[in-house]
């Protein structure tokens, strides 16, 4: 019998086709004796009156407590947001892209029983993919405290000049950068605002963090490739300019002149249910569209 007794589900919101594919995966889930639990803003209502398909309901951060898996209908942005929601439970999550292939969504809708199946049997891989604690300080204040799965970004709004930025690494001083920003990548976060910037792209189970200037005033500082393990602090130099800190571009807080944002290697991970007919490099193939 599969250990698998009650799934999460998390939609892409806006997604037209999610309520006929909710109750499909109702039916199918029902037939298994396994029950499908969503969030409020599932609109269980709607579903249940436009397909007549039953969906158990439960707060949005009591959904990973309750469940043995996540299904996430949606692509790479909402699987971020699941990561975040997830907190410090380690809740295999499984994504299904609508459209092609998500970095993290690796799964397309035609594949999604199939991978049910395989995760009921057993025959499946997890990739635990590496997280960020961040936290933002404010003086002797801690002004917030969140978890990032692809990256911790600062940077100037469109107006402002470029502006500074002290890097620490275990508290070694490492470089003023002078940019318009600056990034701190996760190998999952390696293909997304990093690799816009000019940084590599970081193979996901490297025990790796890359720090990649947008930008920069000097063309030498390039990115830099240091340990996860390493404390990394960053302190805003700048006065009288608008800067903004984003967390996996999701999430921002207005930063002040001798902000200081610290960076961890957090002790939870990211659960991944992985296709076992695909690779990581099929996916960056399709992607970034090499050889075409």
């Amino acid at each position: 019998m599969s250990p698998i007794k009650r799934i999460g589900i998390v939609l892409k919101p806006n997604q037209p086709d999610a309520l006929r594919t909710v109750c499909e995966v109702v039916t199918w889930l029902n037939e298994r004796g396994i029950t499908l639990v969503g969030t409020p803003e599932l609109e269980r209502e709607q579903i249940e009156a436009e397909t007549g398909c039953p969906v158990d309901q439960t707060p949005r951060e009591e959904l990973a407590a309750n469940v043995d898996l996540i299904l996430v209908l949606g692509g790479d942005g909402t699987m971020i947001a699941t990561a975040r929601m997830v907190g410090d439970r380690e809740v295999p999550v499984l994504g299904v892209n609508y459209g092609g292939l998500g970095y993290l969504a690796e799964f397309r809708i035609e594949e999604l029983y199939q991978a049910l199946e395989s995760i009921l049997s057993g025959n499946f891989r997890l990739d635990k993919r590496v997280m960020l604690d961040v936290e933002l300080r404010r003086g002797g204040e801690m002004i917030s405290h969140n978890r990032v799965l692809n990256d911790v970004v600062i940077n100037k709004s469109a107006l402002a000049r470029i502006i500074e930025i002290e890097a620490y690494l275990n508290q070694r001083f490492v470089n003023s950068f002078r940019a318009d920003g600056l990034i701190i990548s996760t190998p999952t976060g390696s293909t997304a605002y990093n690799l816009s910037a000019g940084g590599p792209v970081i193979f996901p189970s490297m025990n790796a963090v890359v720090i990649t200037p947008i930008c920069p005033f000097t063309l030498s500082n390039r990115p830099i490739v240091v340990p996860d393990d390493a404390t990394i602090e960053l302190l805003l130099k700048t006065d009288q300019e608008e800067v903004t800190l984003t967390l996996d571009g999701q999430v921002g807080f207005s930063l002040n002149v001798e902000d200081r944002v610290v960076i961890r290697k957090s002790s939870v991970t990211f659960h991944l249910v992985q296709p076992s007919n695909r690779n990581y490099f099929d996916v960056l193939r399709d992607k970034l569209r090499w050889g075409r």
